[in-house]
C-alpha cells in the first residue's frame, strides 16, 4: 500500500483525508492515452472547412480540385448529409417559453452565421492531407453586414441573422415582481446604477476538442472516443443528429486534456466524424488546432447588463432591477438558452437577503460563434453583478464594503432561505466565511497602510467578493419544470468481486477533478474495505448503466451521493447473508470498520469480504437472496447545493502605466463537508487562475464584419504562472443537508469570486480619482486609459 494511503486509513475515516490522486502518476510520467494517442489499423483523417466570413450566403461550393488530390477519400457538403438520411442537426436540451429555434446544421446550406461554422469536410490518409483537401475547395460567398454585440443586434437596423428571429431576439424571459421591485426603488432613499461587460471568453482547455469514430458495419455498431465531460449525454446527443440507434454506439471518453464546461455540448464537427466514418465504413480521427478550437468551440460568458441597487441610508438592500441581454451566437447550442436565464438571473440576490428582485433578460442571436457553459455557467456572472452593486452601493453611502455586506447578509438561522428569485438556499454561515478572510488579510491594518499609502501618491486597493452558487444539479423534475430536456440524476454501481475487492461505476465523468481518487475514498468508509481495494470506472456507456456527466460542481454531490446510496443497499444485502451464516437475525448485527459483528459477542463476526465471497458460491444463501453481491442507485438530488466563500484581493496599481500588481489573494470558501482537502484546495486555485484570467487578461473581439480578433494564443492572453499571486487560502464547513456526504460544490468557485473581487480592488485603489468602474478585463492600457479619462476630467488634480 502506498503511503499516503497507509497514512489515511490512519485517520479515524478516509472521507477528509488528503489523499494523493490516484490520476497523477500516469499523468505526470505521459503514460496517460488521450484520443489523439489513439490510431486503429485503417483510421483516416477528417478536417473541416470553416467559414471565413461572419455572416454571408453560399452562392457556390466547388469540390472537384479537392477529390483529385492523392489520397483524398471523400469531400462532403451539407448535400451529401441530407442525401444520406440523418438529420444532422444540432439541437438545444434546455428551452425557455416561446423560444426561436432555428435549424442549426451540421454543415451550412445557404448562409453562414459565424467564422468557424463547417461548410464542407474532406477525409485522407493522413491529417495533413485532409488540410490540403478543405484548402482547395472553392466556396463562392455573397458577404453580409455581421453584428457580434448582444445590445446592438436587437437594434432596428442591425442584420436580420435567422428570418423565425425578429430583431434577432431568440427569446425574453423574466424573474421576480416588477411592480413591488418598481415600488422599492420608488420608496428608497437611494439608488445606484451601473453598466456591465462580462465580456466572452475562449474555453482554452490543454487539449482541444478530438473525435475517433469507428463504424463497423456488420455488426451496425459506433464506437466513438472523445475528449467528453458527459459520455452518455454525448451517445444521446449523436444518436439524435445522426438518427441511429442509441443502443448501437459507444461512446469513451479517455484521458481529457481540461473541458470547463466547452466539452458537455454537442459541437457539429464531432459528430461530422462519426458521421464520416458511417460513410466510409473505417476510423476517422478529427483533432481540431487552436486556432480552429477558438473559433469553433463554444465560447463563455458573453453578456451585456445594466444593474440597479435600491438602499436606505442605514445600507439596508431594498431592492435590485437588472437588465440584460445575454449572447447566444449565431445559433441555439446544446445548453446555450440556460445561461442567461436559469443558469444567471436566479442567483442575482448572492447571499445577500432582499425582498425585492426584478430581472429581464434578453436572449440574443449575433454573428459570432454559439455560447455554451463555461467555468461557471451563469453564477459567476450573477455574482459579478451582485458584488459590483454591492461595492458601489456601500461607496455612495461612505460604508466601509465589509460592513455593507454584512448588514444585508442573509442570517445564519435563516436557512433554508428562500430567495425571491425562487431559490431555496439549504444551508450557510456568510458572516463565517467573511470573517475568517477579514482575520486572515488583518484587514483594518490594511486600511491603515492604504490610508498611508495614499498620502504617498500610491494606490492600494482592496477589493471584497462574498459570493454563493448553484450547484449539484437537478433534481429531475425541477429541471424538467424549468425548462431542461434531460433527468439530472446520476447513476452508481458498487460491485464486490468473489476475491473482495470492489469496483465502483458511476456516471459522472471526471476530466481533472479527481473522482478516482475522491470515489474509492467514499466507498473504502462506507464498506469498510481497504482503500487500494476499490477501483473506480467511469467515461464509457458500456461500462456504467447511465449518467449525465460532469459539469455545475454535481460529481460528489450527486454522483458521490449515488454511490453512497448503492454502498448502503450493498451492505443491507451483505448484512441478510451474514446474519443467515452467524445464525442470527439481521437486528442482531453491528456493522463497523467492515465487520459484522454479533452485538455484544464481537468475537462472533464476518467480515464483508468474507461475505462477498460467500454471495458469489452461492452455496448457502437465504432464502430469496439472489447470488452476488452488487447494488445499482440514481440518485436524484432533493435540491441544489449552495456553496459559498469571501474572497479578498489586495492590488497595487501604478498609475503611469495602469499595471496591477496583485500583492494578496485570499480565500475563504465553504463546500460543506470535503471528501479530501487536497483536491478541493486544486480545484480553488485552478478556478482563481480562471477568473483572474477572466478579470485582468483575456476577452473575446470580433471586429465590425464579424472576423474573430483573438484567434489565437498570440492574440489571446491565457493567465501563465508568472502571472498569479501566492494563494492564502482556507475553509469553514458547513454541510448540506441535501444529500448524504454533507457536500457541495468547490470547482467553479475561484472563477465566481475572483472577476468581482479583483475588479472592486482596482477601483477601490483608483478611487481618489472618482474611478467608480473599469469593463473586464482591466489590462494595463484599459487601466492606463481610464486613469488618463480621469485625470483628463479633474486637470490633471490628483
Amino acid at each position: 500500500m502506498p503511503v499516503e494511503s497507509i497514512e489515511a486509513q490512519e485517520a479515524e475515516t478516509l472521507q477528509g483525508s488528503p489523499v494523493e490522486r490516484r490520476e497523477d502518476p500516469e499523468l505526470l510520467t505521459g503514460e496517460a492515452t488521450f484520443t489523439d494517442d489513439m490510431e486503429p489499423q485503417g483510421t483516416v483523417h477528417m478536417s473541416v472547412l470553416r467559414s471565413q466570413y461572419g455572416h454571408a450566403r453560399i452562392e457556390s461550393i466547388d469540390t472537384s480540385a479537392a477529390e483529385e488530390l492523392d489520397e483524398v477519400l471523400a469531400v462532403y457538403t451539407a448535400e451529401d448529409v441530407a442525401e444520406s438520411g440523418s438529420p444532422g442537426m444540432v439541437k438545444p436540451i434546455w428551452l425557455l417559453p416561446d423560444l426561436k429555434r432555428p435549424p442549426y446544421p451540421m454543415l451550412a446550406q445557404d448562409k453562414v452565421r459565424y467564422q468557424g461554422q463547417p461548410v464542407a469536410i474532406a477525409v485522407a490518409e493522413t491529417r495533413y492531407r485532409a488540410k490540403d483537401a478543405v484548402d482547395a475547395i472553392d466556396v463562392r460567398y455573397d458577404r453580409l453586414e455581421a453584428v457580434t454585440g448582444a445590445r446592438e443586434a436587437t437594434d432596428e437596423d442591425a442584420p436580420t441573422i435567422h428570418e423565425e428571429a425578429p430583431n434577432n431576439v431568440a427569446a425574453e424571459w423574466d424573474v421576480g415582481d416588477e411592480a413591488a421591485t418598481d415600488e422599492a426603488f420608488q420608496d428608497a432613499d437611494r439608488t445606484v446604477s451601473v453598466d456591465l461587460v462580462n465580456q466572452r471568453l475562449l474555453p482554452t482547455a490543454m487539449e482541444p476538442r478530438v473525435t475517433l469514430a469507428n463504424y463497423r458495419p456488420n455488426a451496425n455498431e459506433l464506437v466513438v472516443h472523445m475528449g467528453t465531460q458527459c459520455p452518455h449525454l454525448h451517445r444521446r446527443f449523436m444518436a439524435d443528429m445522426l438518427d441511429f440507434p442509441e443502443q448501437k454506439m459507444r461512446v469513451i471518453a479517455p484521458e481529457v486534456g481540461g473541458g470547463f464546461g466547452s466539452k458537455d455540448s454537442a459541437h457539429p464537427d464531432e459528430t461530422l466524424t462519426a458521421w464520416c466514418s458511417m460513410q466510409l465504413e473505417r476510423p476517422v480521427k478529427w483533432q481540431a488546432t487552436r486556432t480552429e478550437a477558438y473559433a469553433s468551440t463554444g465560447h463563455g460568458r458573453g453578456q451585456e447588463t445594466t444593474a440597479e441597487i435600491a438602499v436606505d441610508e442605514d445600507g439596508s438592500i431594498q431592492a435590485l432591477r437588472v437588465e440584460t441581454y445575454g449572447d447566444l451566437g449565431g445559433y441555439l447550442s446544446t445548453w446555450g438558452p440556460l445561461m442567461p436565464a436559469h443558469g444567471y438571473a436566479l442567483m442575482l440576490p448572492g447571499q445577500y437577503d432582499v425582498e425585492n428582485v426584478y430581472c429581464e433578460v434578453t436572449e440574443v442571436f449575433t454573428n459570432a460563434t454559439p455560447t455554451e457553459p463555461y467555468r461557471g455557467a451563469g453564477r459567476p456572472e450573477a455574482s459579478y453583478v451582485i458584488e459590483r452593486l454591492a461595492t458601489l452601493a456601500a461607496r455612495e453611502l461612505d460604508m466601509d464594503p465589509t460592513e455593507f455586506r454584512r448588514k444585508n447578509f442573509v442570517p445564519r438561522d435563516d436557512f433554508p432561505h428562500e430567495t425571491a428569485t425562487g431559490l431555496l438556499y439549504d444551508s450557510g454561515d456568510y458572516e463565517k466565511t467573511l470573517d475568517r478572510a477579514l482575520d486572515m488579510a488583518d484587514y483594518e491594518t490594511l486600511r491603515e497602510k492604504q490610508a498611508a499609502l495614499r498620502e504617498e501618491g500610491r494606490y492600494l486597493g482592496i477589493g471584497i467578493s462574498c459570493y454563493n452558487e448553484s450547484c449539484g444539479y437537478g433534481p429531475s423534475e425541477i429541471i424538467g419544470q424549468i425548462g431542461g430536456q434531460l433527468g439530472l440524476y446520476e447513476n452508481g454501481v458498487v460491485r464486490f468481486h468473489p476475491s473482495g475487492t470492489v469496483t465502483v461505476y458511476c456516471g459522472t465523468s471526471g476530466h481533472g477533478q479527481g473522482h478516482e481518487t475522491t470515489y474509492a475514498q467514499i466507498v473504502a468508509d462506507e464498506l469498510g474495505v481497504d482503500y487500494d481495494d476499490v477501483e473506480v470506472i467511469e467515461g464509457d456507456t458500456d461500462e456504467v448503466p447511465m449518467g449525465m456527466g460532469t459539469y455545475g460542481s454535481r460529481s460528489v454531490s450527486v454522483g458521490g451521493s449515488a454511490i453512497v446510496e448503492a454502498s448502503k443497499e450493498v451492505v443491507e444485502k451483505a448484512g441478510d447473508i451474514a446474519a443467515h451464516h452467524l445464525e442470527v437475525s439481521e437486528e442482531d448485527l453491528e456493522f463497523e470498520d467492515g465487520e459484522f459483528q454479533i452485538a455484544g459477542a464481537p468475537e462472533r463476526s464476518m467480515s464483508i469480504q468474507e461475505v462477498a465471497q460467500e454471495a458469489y458460491l452461492a452455496h448457502d444463501l437465504p432464502e430469496g437472496t439472489s447470488p452476488g453481491l452488487e447494488a445499482t442507485n440514481f440518485y436524484d438530488p432533493e435540491n441544489l447545493v449552495f456553496p459559498f466563500g469571501t474572497h479578498i484581493v489586495v492590488v497595487e496599481v501604478d498609475p503611469n502605466t495602469g499595471e496591477i500588481d496583485i500583492d494578496r489573494y485570499i480565500a475563504v470558501d465553504d463546500c460543506g463537508n470535503q471528501i479530501n482537502p487536497k483536491i478541493v484546495e486544486g480545484q480553488v486555485h485552478g478556478a482563481i487562475a480562471q477568473g483572474l484570467g477572466q478579470g485582468l487578461y483575456e476577452g473575446v473581439e470580433y471586429d465590425e464584419n464579424g472576423t474573430l480578433l483573438t484567434g489565437s494564443m498570440q492574440d489571446y492572453t491565457v493567465p501563465k504562472a508568472s502571472h498569479l499571486p501566492e494563494y492564502e487560502t482556507d475553509h469553514t464547513v458547513t454541510p448540506s443537508p441535501h444529500n448524504p456526504l454533507g457536500a457541495k460544490g468547490i470547482g467553479e468557485a475561484g472563477t465566481i469570486a475572483a472577476p468581482p473581487a479583483v475588479v472592486n480592488a482596482v477601483t477601490d485603489a483608483l478611487q481618489p480619482l472618482g474611478i467608480d468602474h473599469i469593463d473586464m478585463p482591466l489590462t494595463d492600457e484599459t487601466v492606463w486609459r481610464a486613469i488618463q479619462d480621469a485625470t483628463a476630467q479633474t486637470g490633471g488634480a490628483d
